[in-house]
């Protein structure tokens, strides 16, 4: 493993930890407390605020915030100007701070590009959030969400693929079980 990549333009602020083999690149502010995890790639102009971590494998695309309240899971994608909220009721004059909502996204979480993630919803794992999605409420594991609001309109397997309805990726061969409800992995292509 090697030392991580800082360009010279981002700033990572006095008691942040970032993991070997992680690249930050330009204009990118990582603030104090926060942690980031090993082999992870944070886009230009993205923002880790206090406290936040962020696992292994992560992939933070261009002009990401990702406010106090967010927990990343390891290998999670993070598309292009998505968005994270941190507070259900902002008001300019109204200090909140102590009522940052937790958000907690699962690990293999997809969230594409110019999505919005309110503050308070979990995002279950390997879950894709279509690009311009507005997540409302917490999304199960594997759901492939759309839309404002977004709905569940598929299940994904791991690898990324979307399921058909017997549940036996075309990608990677491995089988889920399907419910209206939920999905569940079963077994590994042999």
């Amino acid at each position: 493993m090697s030392e991580p990549f800082i360009h010279e333009t981002a700033v990572v602020d006095d008691g942040a930890q970032v993991g070997a083999d992680t690249r930050i690149w330009h204009f990118t502010h990582v603030s104090r407390g926060s942690t980031i995890g090993a082999g992870c790639v944070l886009g230009q102009n993205v923002f880790v605020g206090p406290g936040v971590e962020i696992g292994d494998g992560v992939k933070i695309q261009n002009n990401v915030s990702v406010y106090a309240g967010v927990r990343i899971s390891d290998d999670v994608f993070l598309g292009p100007s998505c968005v994270f909220t941190n507070v259900l009721t902002p008001r300019a004059h109204v200090e909140r701070k102590d009522e940052f909502a937790p958000t907690p996204v699962a690990r293999g979480v997809t969230v594409g590009a110019n999505a919005t993630i309110v503050c308070g919803c979990s995002l279950g794992e390997y879950a894709l959030v279509g690009a311009g999605s507005v997540v409302t409420k917490d999304v199960p594991a594997h759901a492939v969400v759309v839309g404002n609001p977004a709905r569940r309109t598929a299940w994904a397997c791991q690898c990324g693929e979307v399921l058909p309805s017997d549940g036996r990726c075309v990608r990677c061969g491995d089988e889920y079980e399907l419910t209206a409800q939920s999905c569940r992995w079963v077994r590994r292509s042999e």
